[in-house]
């Protein structure tokens, strides 16, 4: 028998303009570009996850640690995030593309030599609401909102944020990552997907 379909699925990723100028259009944020790989992770009700890629591929068996992650999600919420794994103080984006093809023990030894991370820059869903209409502001602010209610830690973090040219400034100077533009005003438009 096959399980029911969801009430929700998980939508197109966010698309983000890379920049190589800090500075910035009124009402547009920026945020750090992280050398990983997209993950869109969702959990329902009743209590089944996903976690995929851009293309739609399915990640939680390659990465078990970053399925357990979203299990702590509350019912019927969903991130759009970048998959990160750090060596040596750097992003090692290598060491991702190794993990990649991992599965069960393979996949479970893999997880604790280098183990992946979610950094977290979109709220799609919370509660069974959908914000993927909201302007990013309140798409933001609801991310906010949920990493201290849920008090969500490692492997989760929080992805900056600024509207502040001299912030981006110093993320385009940063050696490990670039600064990118969101493709939406921070305060009344829509995140285009």
């Amino acid at each position: 028998m096959s399980s029911p379909s969801p009430a929700w699925s998980l939508p197109e990723p966010m698309r983000a303009v890379p920049v190589n100028d800090p500075a910035l259009t009124a009402g547009w944020a920026a945020q750090p570009k992280w050398d990983g790989y997209r993950a869109l992770a969702g959990r329902w009700a009743d209590g089944r996850v996903a976690v995929r890629s851009r293309n739609g591929s399915d990640l939680a068996r390659a990465f078990p640690e970053i399925e357990e992650a979203v299990r702590r999600l509350p019912d019927d919420t969903a991130l759009d995030c970048e998959r990160i794994v750090w060596e040596a103080g750097r992003l090692a984006f290598e060491r991702h593309q190794q993990r990649m093809h991992h599965r069960g023990t393979a996949a479970a030894r893999a997880a604790t030599e280098f183990r992946a991370q979610l950094v977290a820059f979109d709220q799609l869903r919370v509660h069974g609401s959908d914000l993927t209409r909201r302007p990013f502001s309140e798409q933001h602010a609801a991310l906010q909102v949920l990493f201290l209610d849920e008090g969500l830690a490692a492997p989760w973090s929080l992805c900056p944020t600024t509207t502040d040219p001299e912030q981006a400034a110093a993320w385009l100077r940063s050696g490990n990552r670039t600064c990118q533009a969101l493709t939406t005003p921070t305060e009344d438009g829509p995140c285009p997907r």
